[in-house]
Parts: structure tokens; C-alpha cells; sequence
């Protein structure tokens, strides 16, 4: 199987002992997670890496060479997509039927679900 090439990032950020840092490393060895970029800066054994925690108020930029960049927006679109339909799925089950999806509507002064095969003229 051919190892495609994923590209190069660029990290600039402010270093506490060192000033200001540029790092480029592999694109898959960079994150973004929990207001920090991760960044793999070593390989430790077989089986750990070293990974530093950069703040992201100290990041001045991050670069990344991407393929495709409508490619890569998609990427992140499906991911955020992803987390989105998980989250619903979590918090109002599963309500989807076929291609419909089931709605509820619940009047905001009682609280209670709205019958919506009432007469509105009650």
C-alpha cells in the first residue's frame, strides 16, 4: 500500500524559556483540542510519544499545507456535523423516520409538549 503524503504544519507560538518557536512537523502530528495545540515533539518508545500542550493564547499561527483546501473544509464540516448528530442523538434520541425527522413543540410559558392536532382556535 502507497503511505500517502499528508502534508507539513508550521506552529508559532510563545515559548516561556525560549521566546518565540516555529516548529514544522508532519500535519498529522498537530492538533487542536481543549483551547491547546498538541503537537508530537518526540518519539519516546515503541509504544509513547512526547507530546507538548501549547496554550492557544500563545499560539501567534499555525500553517498547514493541505491538498485541497475545499477538501480539508469539508473534512472539518463533516466532523462538526458529526458531533452535532451525536450530541442530538444524546440529549432527544433517536427521532428520525425515514428521511423525516420528528419535531416537538412545547409551549414556552407551561413547559408542556403542544398537541399540534389541536384546534388553534381553543
Amino acid at each position: 500500500m502507497v503511505e500517502r503524503e499528508l502534508g507539513h504544519a508550521t506552529i508559532v507560538y510563545e515559548d516561556p524559556d525560549d521566546g518565540t518557536v516555529e516548529r514544522t512537523v508532519e500535519n498529522e502530528h498537530v492538533a487542536y483540542f481543549q483551547d491547546h495545540w498538541l503537537v508530537k515533539t518526540d518519539d519516546h518508545d515503541a509504544d509513547h510519544d512526547v507530546v507538548r500542550r501549547i496554550p492557544a493564547n500563545r499560539v501567534y499561527y499555525v500553517e498547514r499545507s493541505v491538498e485541497e483546501f475545499e477538501a480539508e473544509m469539508k473534512t472539518i464540516r463533516d466532523q462538526v456535523q458529526s458531533v452535532a448528530d451525536d450530541l442530538r442523538s444524546k440529549l432527544f434520541g433517536d427521532q428520525t423516520h425515514g428521511d423525516e425527522t420528528e419535531v416537538y413543540r412545547i409551549d414556552v410559558e407551561s413547559g408542556e409538549p403542544v398537541d399540534d392536532d389541536r384546534d388553534d382556535a381553543e
